[in-house]
Parts: structure tokens; C-alpha cells; sequence
């Protein structure tokens, strides 16, 4: 059974930067997909980043390209996202996601129902 375990969520004035942590176990995570969305009241839920458990590019939502960098270390099972010049608008619950398909592209990736593991979220809130 995988477990996914945010933290690192908090309160910070616009402008400023907040680092996500994920921290994933209970699974064999070689060939998967490890996703990041987001979820404001009122609001369906955001595709905000992506990337392989083995390595190569992330993907990113379109108002995210930029600001947020997305990175894992596998030897401690963590992932990480890094938000940088923190927005208004980019206050959400933030949740980790973990998809074990084959699949990893723009499309594909991006959509929420796709993942089967989920943590139970971290809270951003930016003030401004």
C-alpha cells in the first residue's frame, strides 16, 4: 500500500517562496508518475506539476512554468516542490499524487483521475 505525506505548507506574502515535501512509502516506485495538484474552495482541481520517479523533465501547468520546480531524490523517497514568487491566486490545498502507469505526457498526465495514491494534502495560503 503506498503512502504519500505532504508537509511544508504554510502562510507567506506574495512574492515569496515555499518548498512542498512529499515523503512516499510502502511501494516500489521505479516507473512512476509523482504529480502535484492543487485544489482552491469553490474550485475543481489543478494540474500544478509532474515528474517520472526515474528522472527526466518535469511537466508543469501553465501558470506554474517558471516559478515552480518540481524534483525527487529517490534514495530518500522524497519529492519536492519548490514555489517560487508566490501569487494570490496560488492559494490551494496541495496535494501529492502517485500514478503507476506507463503513461507520462501533457495530456495524459495532467488529468487528476488518473493517479491512484494520494496524500491528504498541505495548506499554501499567500497574502497580499
Amino acid at each position: 500500500q503506498v503512502q504519500l505525506v505532504e508537509s511544508g505548507g504554510g502562510l507567506v506574502q506574495a512574492g515569496g517562496s515555499l518548498r512542498l515535501s512529499c515523503a512516499a512509502s510502502g511501494g516500489i516506485f521505479s516507473g512512476y508518475t509523482m504529480g502535484w495538484f492543487r485544489q482552491a474552495p469553490g474550485k475543481e482541481r489543478e494540474f500544478v506539476a509532474a515528474i517520472r520517479w526515474s528522472g527526466g523533465s518535469a511537466l508543469y501547468g501553465d501558470s506554474m512554468k517558471g516559478r515552480f520546480i518540481l524534483s525527487r531524490d529517490s534514495a530518500k523517497r522524497m519529492v519536492y516542490l519548490q514555489m517560487n514568487s508566490l501569487k494570490p491566486e496560488d492559494t490551494a490545498v496541495y496535494y501529492c499524487a502517485a500514478d503507476p502507469t506507463q503513461y507520462f505526457d501533457s495530456t495524459y498526465t495532467s488529468r487528476w483521475n488518473i493517479y491512484d495514491y494520494w496524500g491528504q494534502g498541505t495548506q499554501v495560503t499567500v497574502s497580499s
